[in-house]
């Protein structure tokens, strides 16, 4: 029987993890199919508070994870699959085959970012191609960009990047915008951001070269394609919410996301807490989802203690 076990890793499971540790309660955290969360697969961090030079992703990943270990967190390699919600003690699947049992549970299982689906998007990820505009639009100063998208996602993000960009370039499949009015409007004002509209990015120039030289179009009512220069593309189609495995054991929003009593993190479920981007869908940064991974240790602690 474990006291804790967190679900997932991430700057929210890391945290989660370090103070559930220290509070001597040897949790068990279940890496998931993307150790590291979201981090781990960015290159230079700057916008994570100690550190003045900035930091790699994955160094400070692994430096969260080796933080927590040496406090008594274990970790093993797995995915959990269900959860029966019927406890306490609650009953985790693990890849489908496996079993563990515990006092409390915390999810920390992120939300992915929706990609166009292109083999170039992987191979240049964190080379050029980005998910986050607030994470990355500072390496892009004076550059040409790229956005894809057509919501207030995609407008938060161009006019966030005109802080930087000589010019950004939203490329969108329809020939109007989803976005908020008020963001409409902001966007059509700026001068430094213009629109390619009924079009579609299918390809990304160029991993051999190891970073992002352009992109190849498709006018999606003409099919004409064409080649467009560019140094860095943003991905502004929205996220999807590590969630799927928790339909109908806890409540989530219409999005997917864990529904929290905040300010707390309690769930729905009485001695299950939920943090990180798997219920943030407005900040989604790291400082934020450690935060919450902290927030989410300090409940799972007092409720046990309140019932011990």
């Amino acid at each position: 029987m474990e006291n804790v076990v967190v679900v997932g890793t991430g700057c929210a499971g890391y945290t989660a993890a370090l103070y559930t540790s220290r509070a001597g309660l040897e949790p068990l955290v279940f890496e998931g199919d993307l150790p590291n969360g979201q981090l781990g697969t960015t290159t230079l961090v700057e916008n994570y508070p100690g550190f003045q030079e900035g930091i790699d992703g994955p160094v400070l990943m692994m430096d969260m994870r080796a933080q927590a270990e040496r406090f008594g967190t274990r970790y093993e390699y797995g995915l959990v699959t269900d959860i029966d919600t019927s406890g306490p003690p609650f009953k985790l699947t693990i890849d489908g085959d496996r079993f563990v049992e515990t006092k409390t549970v915390i999810i920390a299982t992120g939300a992915s970012p929706r990609y166009l689906g292109l083999e170039s998007e992987t191979k240049l990820l964190g080379h050029g191609l980005s998910s986050c505009a607030t994470c990355d639009g500072a390496f892009f100063r004076d550059q040409e960009l790229v956005v894809v998208g057509g919501g207030d996602t995609a407008m938060e993000d161009s006019l966030f990047l005109t802080r930087f960009a000589s010019k950004v370039n939203v490329v969108h499949r329809r020939d109007e915008l989803r976005a908020s009015k008020v963001m409409q409007e902001r966007a059509f004002e700026h001068d430094k951001i213009d629109f390619i509209w009924d079009t579609v990015v299918t390809d990304v120039y160029d991993p051999d070269q190891q970073t992002v030289t352009g992109v190849q179009l498709e006018n999606v009512k003409t099919g004409d394609k064409s080649d467009f220069d560019c140094q860095g593309v943003f991905i502004a189609i929205g996220h999807v919410p590590n969630t799927k495995w928790l339909g109908g054991k806890l409540d989530l929003d219409e999005n997917g996301y864990i529904k929290v009593q905040s300010p707390t993190t309690y769930t729905s479920v009485d001695g299950i807490f939920a943090c990180g981007d798997c219920v943030d869908h407005i900040y989604r940064q790291a400082v934020t989802a450690a935060g919450t991974g902290c927030g989410a240790a300090i409940d799972a602690e007092r409720w046990l203690a309140e019932r011990e």
